[in-house]
């Protein structure tokens, strides 16, 4: 039944069916020729996978990088970040990977972050020197820390697949998130001193206060964010209502750049967007459904204990797995495939739930920047009109520090679970 569905999703994807379709169609056909399941259960198994409090989250959390994006917020974090970094080698590059981690905080979205922060990046790197395929290479790899740094679409997709505390599994991403950026910027230092790309230029304390003040509100919503699910102060999705409600009085009464009559065109957007992971998720279930009955989980269990593979051989299998799975599917319905195929082998060869499900949400969203199903990738290329090849040549280098940053962590769990341990999160 397993590889039967799997066959044909691929098979109908191949098409160009959409992939929500692909795996509906694919699901219905397994389950009409396999079993004798009543066909009207499919409308009740969908509707009770979405009747969950914590996949609210996922529609807030696009609104609220809709609405800073619409707002011209990004303006104000580039400038702070380019004031505070500006002026070291290669300041430019720094400049990058710093408004992104910011602007992370804020959006949780990859796509959003090139879509408006992304467009000044590139500008800006190219007017101090710098290549612009290295500024749009540069540009598309940091957008996947909006993927990885807390409030992460992705990670809330996760920990929902996984029924896992999401409070929990947010905070977890925070380090490595910034593990990543640390090593974006070590390798643009390395790069710009060989080439000699943007000499720095002096720092100027009062530029990065007058920045700072105009972006301190915005910077504040990661801030309240992470402070009041950490504490328990309230859940992810009522962190995500509290954020919609700030950014919007920030972007309509205080900054007075969002006009209301725009708030109806943003919530359209935020639906169709929402819709499309929605029904992703919906008809995922129907293929998670029939991979628990044919029992997959348990052979891939089987499979993992007859190789004798301890937790970290394990996880580098997975990673391994998991990143020529990205390569050909999209981050979202991968996870909504495989985490419930995965988790409880995972768990029988000692891998830690949360570890891995950082693990899976930094490794998938290399699919992002990668052909051919990049939404990042295309995104950019739109953004600073290029050819999607160029902009791939442009890629390498910051893509292979992304996928060894990412190895690293496999290696040292230590990175990922320290941190909520401290805080007695886990």
């Amino acid at each position: 039944m397993s590889v039967f569905l799997l066959v044909a999703f691929f098979g109908l994807s191949m098409l160009g069916i959409p992939l929500a379709v692909a795996l509906a169609l694919a699901s219905v056909a397994t389950l009409t020729l396999f079993t004798s399941m009543p066909l009207d259960l499919l409308s009740q198994t969908m509707f009770s996978s979405m009747n969950s409090f914590l996949l609210v989250a996922v529609p807030l959390f696009i609104l609220v990088g809709t609405v800073m994006e619409r707002g011209r917020v990004a303006e104000r974090i580039f400038d702070f970040a380019e004031a505070m970094v500006g002026w070291l080698p290669g300041g430019l590059g720094h400049v990058n990977v710093i408004s992104s981690v910011i602007f992370s905080g804020v959006s949780g979205s990859s796509v959003a972050d090139i879509a408006s922060v992304g467009a000044i990046e590139i500008k800006a790197m190219e007017r101090h020197g710098f290549p612009k395929g290295y500024a749009v290479g540069m540009t598309l790899c940091t957008a996947t820390l909006s993927s990885i740094i807390p409030p992460s679409i992705l990670v809330v997709i996760a920990g929902s697949i996984a029924n896992v505390s999401i409070g929990t599994l947010l905070v977890a991403g925070l380090v490595p998130g910034l593990f990543i950026a640390l090593a974006f910027m070590v390798f643009n230092h390395f790069y710009s001193v060989y080439y000699g790309y943007n000499p720095p230029s002096p720092f100027n304390l009062r530029m990065v206060m007058v920045t700072g003040i105009s972006a301190i509100l915005p910077m504040l919503t990661p801030l309240i964010l992470i402070i009041g699910i950490a504490s328990g102060l309230f859940t992810p999705t009522e962190a995500a209502a509290i954020a919609v409600v700030y950014v919007g009085v920030l972007g309509v009464l205080v900054y007075r750049t969002l006009p209301v009559r725009e708030l109806p065109e943003i919530l359209i957007s935020t639906a169709r967007i929402s819709g499309t992971i929605l029904f992703i998720a919906a008809t995922s279930q129907i293929a998670a459904w029939v991979f628990t009955y044919d029992g997959l989980p348990d052979k891939v269990a089987e499979l993992l204990q007859a190789m004798n593979l301890g937790p970290l051989s394990g996880m580098l299998v997975i990673f391994v797995f998991l990143l020529i799975i990205g390569i050909f599917m999209e981050a979202i319905p991968a996870m909504f495939i495989l985490i419930p195929v995965l988790m409880p082998p995972v768990q029988a060869i000692g891998i830690d739930p949360i570890h891995f499900l950082i693990v899976t949400v930094m490794t998938l969203t290399l699919g992002l920047v990668t052909p051919p199903v990049g939404v990042c990738l295309f995104a950019a290329a739109q953004v600073a009109n290029m050819r999607v090849e160029d902009v791939i040549r442009g890629s390498l280098a910051p893509m292979a520090v992304l996928t060894l940053a990412i190895f690293a962590l496999v290696l040292f769990p230590i990175l990922t679970l320290g941190p909520i341990r401290l805080l007695g999160m886990y």
